[in-house]
């Protein structure tokens, strides 16, 4: 596998070691070892998988105080995955990470604790892969407006699908529950 770092020191690009022929193709999507080397240590403890349509956004999500960091993946399709550093006094607080994950790229997005997630479909649908380190604690969910100019994501994307949630989330400056940086 290679590992890419990105703009924020945390955040990983991961691309695993694609074995393929006339028949097709065999990739290891996680191996212990080879992630802890990398420095993505924390055990896995949940897989998730969601489905999409196109322009469908969901984000930008966190959890805190429990924390959760995701490793992501596109099983089919292609999306623009987002990580913003959130964590207050962070050096790289507010920056974020814009990556495309698609079927063909096989790459995967470490999303470390303290990073809120986000993703936007560019493909007719989506299946997207979620490995976390920690349980989902809806009591403990956090958002942040997909749209907040102090970001500045651009997503690629003009009039997005939003969930209620999605669209009422607060700007960054007005979430009073986001996690220390130091501490997650």
């Amino acid at each position: 596998m290679h590992v890419i770092a990105t703009d924020l020191p945390e955040v990983l690009v991961v691309e695993p070691k694609l074995f393929g022929d006339q028949r097709g193709f065999f990739l290891e999507t996680y191996q212990l070892s080879r992630y802890v080397e990398s420095g993505i240590v924390r055990p896995f403890v949940q897989d998730n998988l969601s489905r999409s349509s196109y322009g469908v956004l969901r984000g930008l999500h966190l959890q805190n105080p429990v924390t959760q960091g995701k490793l992501v993946t596109v099983l089919r399709g292609r999306v623009l995955d987002v990580a913003v550093d959130v964590r207050i006094g962070s050096p790289t607080f507010g920056r974020h990470v814009a990556v495309e994950l698609n079927d063909e790229n096989r790459r995967q997005l470490w999303v470390p604790r303290g990073f809120a997630h986000g993703f936007v479909v560019l493909s007719e649908t989506v299946d997207f892969f979620y490995k976390c380190d920690n349980a989902y604690s809806p009591k403990d969910e956090v958002s942040v407006r997909w749209d907040d100019p102090a970001i500045g994501i651009d997503w690629g994307i003009s009039n997005p699908s939003l969930s209620a949630k999605d669209a009422a989330a607060p700007l960054l400056a007005d979430v009073k529950n986001l996690p220390v940086y130091g501490q997650v």
